[in-house]
């Protein structure tokens, strides 16, 4: 009697079974559609009579695919009410199993924001990037681009208007305009402006449409605006400032960590925010849905920008290769009770 065997099935026990040849078992699970029904048929009996797996690891070497998409990830920013990158996250992890990828987070260096990017690139672990940080002048985008990797940028490449690499961003110059607009309609009309230091490009795009809608009105934006870095505790004094030197009824906020730190110094001041003075924050975090009467918040699409991305990626990835046109998405206003 002969003993059952342990080893596991090979490609080249289900072609002598099926009677064919090792590349139309290989064709039958990699391209079946190159195969006639009958012999289609004839060896995927064969696969289920014996069992077989096909290796994905050793096809993956073979194809150079890996079905995984690589992404830098960094620090969480303390002090701060920005988890504007978790949604994004957890969007695009979603929307990449369902094209049938998944997402490899990895952490990079400050000292050398392109070690991560080598490793996996030299190492051939993921089909492709996402690249997030354009907006902070890394050389990420360059880099890979300089070496042909497929990649796709959430973030308009700053740096370099040229770049023809795909790239999907929210526009937050309109998300501004819209925040400014709809205090205007509420009747304020010295609406202030707390927002990044001069050196931020996303932050000059939102200042871009605070100034625009108060032009569009006839009114001034002279000695409304302040320039900070992004912590509750300068959103605080530079509301504080303003209050007192500009005297505005509102205020319109780069982010929602600024405009906390304005509810603070409405608080200090025994000030009801959406009675007696406004303020709308950019971001819509989590923070501004939970606290005490709301905070009104522009709010980025970024399931829609999840899905953007992957369709680029898809693009990038097909045989051939296509390049999509860069997509500036238009973000929503989150209406609650602090305007």
């Amino acid at each position: 009697m002969t003993p059952l065997s342990t080893t596991p099935p090979t490609l080249a026990d289900v072609a002598e079974l099926a009677g064919v040849s090792r590349q139309t078992v290989s064709n039958a699970v990699n391209n079946p559609d190159l195969l006639r029904s009958d012999t289609l048929a004839r060896v995927q009996d064969a696969i289920e009579a014996l069992g077989y797996s096909p290796n994905r690891a050793a096809r993956n070497l073979r194809t150079r695919a890996s079905h995984l998409i690589g992404m830098r990830i960094g620090p969480a920013q303390e002090g701060t009410a920005n988890a504007t990158m978790d949604r994004f996250v957890h969007s695009l992890v979603e929307t990449s199993r369902e094209a049938g990828y998944h997402v490899l987070l990895f952490a990079g260096s400050s000292e050398d924001p392109i070690a991560g990017y080598e490793d996996l690139l030299r190492s051939t672990a993921v089909d492709a990037f996402v690249v997030t940080d354009t907006y902070l002048g890394n050389p990420q985008a360059v880099w890979l681009e300089q070496r042909r990797a497929p990649f796709v940028a959430f973030g308009r490449p700053w740096d370099h208007p040229d770049a023809r690499h795909p790239w999907v961003d929210v526009d937050g110059a309109a998300g501004t305009d819209l925040a400014t607009t709809h205090l205007l309609d509420r009747g304020h009309q010295r609406i202030a402006w707390i927002g990044w230091r001069k050196d931020s490009r996303i932050g000059e795009d939102r200042r871009a449409g605070w100034s625009r809608a108060l032009h569009a009105r006839g009114l001034p934006t002279t000695g409304l605006a302040s320039r900070v870095e992004d912590t509750v505790a300068s959103g605080r004094e530079a509301s504080a400032v303003l209050l007192d030197e500009a005297q505005p009824t509102a205020f319109v906020c780069a982010s929602d960590t600024l405009a906390m730190g304005v509810l603070h110094t409405f608080r200090d001041r025994g000030i009801t925010a959406g009675r007696e003075m406004s303020v709308v924050g950019f971001d819509d975090s989590q923070v501004a849905q939970v606290v005490p009467f709301g905070l009104t918040s522009v709010r980025q699409p970024l399931e829609d920008v999840a899905v953007e991305i992957v369709k680029a990626l898809e693009g990038l990835l097909a045989h051939p290769p296509t390049i999509a046109t860069s997509t500036l998405l238009v973000p929503t206003l989150a209406l609650r009770g602090s305007s």
